[in-house]
């Protein structure tokens, strides 16, 4: 129990004098150990690092499931361990209403046909985007949020350790600085100032190696941040890859759905001109590319339209 007090005494007898270096630094009225040039310049990059990481996360995550209602309840289900729910995709709910009133209308005519067939490739698409997104989750996501919250939350707990050895280090500084200008004088506490001095560069040296050794930790693990660049590089492939086969499967559906229609597309009425011309009202693009007149055809579905010009007021 007594180790207990005083330990906690002590724990705040140093956050007070952390309080008071900090605040003469603020005032300048105390002067602050720099840490040195490649320290800081890997602590720099490892803030970039880790700004730019929690930014393109937060935004694949807004891209990949754009309902933020489902990623608070996903981020729910990760903390406690449990399976996440399996939504269907926006593609499958319409692909299944389009099924529904296919099915209503009627299979038998062509647009319930049709409705049939862009439901089921709607469907499918939808199974093509969840497989993408929970590739995406593993293979990019899943890597980025696991060094957040392991290697970046351990660089930032040492890093916020080495500004304590820091303050300390400083402090201790100023009682040595202190005790110097009091020799030849009477010390108002019955204790030379000899003896203070010598204490003080004691406590002084102390400071100095763990700020050293704390200094060194802090490095290493900053080299590592830089390191694991190469790591989500791979990752970020792996991403590409996955999107890339993503993009071909739905070009390769929506080009089977294509092919599909097109062998039951109904011809387009046609327009026939003072009796002489026919015009497809809807051409294809095919017959787009040549002339828009053709010769009538026999059977063909058209509209007669007679043109009168008056020519009086010419």
């Amino acid at each position: 129990m007594d180790l207990n007090v005083k330990k906690l005494v002590k724990d705040a007898g140093a956050a007070l004098s952390r309080v008071v270096q900090l605040t003469e630094e603020t005032l300048g009225t105390s002067e602050k150990t720099e840490l040195d040039a490649h320290l800081e310049h890997l602590a720099d990059r490892a803030n970039a690092t880790k700004t730019w990481t929690e930014k393109i996360l937060r935004n694949m995550e807004a891209v990949l499931t754009p309902n933020p209602g489902n990623r608070i309840e996903d981020f729910f289900y990760e903390k406690i361990d449990k399976k996440k729910p399996n939504r269907l995709s926006n593609l499958e709910y319409v692909g299944m209403d389009m099924i529904e009133a296919g099915n209503d209308f009627g299979p038998g005519i062509a647009y319930g046909s049709a409705l049939n067939k862009v439901g089921q490739c709607q469907q499918k698409l939808g199974q093509i985007q969840r497989n993408f997104i929970k590739d995406s989750a593993n293979c990019y996501i899943q890597p980025l949020r696991k060094f957040l919250e392991g290697e970046m939350k351990t660089v930032t707990k040492e890093m916020s350790i080495l500004e304590n050895k820091r303050l300390d280090l400083d402090s201790c500084k100023n009682r040595v600085r202190k005790a110097r200008s009091m020799l030849g004088q009477q010390s108002e506490t019955g204790v030379s100032p000899e003896v203070l001095l010598d204490q003080a560069e004691r406590e002084l040296r102390i400071a100095q190696s763990e700020f050293d050794r704390q200094a060194e930790i802090v490095k290493l693990l900053l080299e590592g941040v830089q390191s694991s660049q190469a790591g989500h590089l791979r990752c970020l492939h792996e991403f590409v890859e996955a999107q890339a086969r993503y993009y071909a499967q739905c070009h390769a559906t929506m080009q089977d759905l294509q092919r599909e229609l097109a062998g039951t597309r109904q011809p387009s009425p046609l327009l026939r001109v003072n009796s002489e011309d026919v015009i497809e009202l809807t051409p294809s693009p095919s017959q787009s590319q040549n002339s828009s007149i053709n010769p009538p055809l026999s059977d063909s579905t058209y509209v007669t339209a007679t043109f009168e010009t008056d020519t009086s007021n010419v």
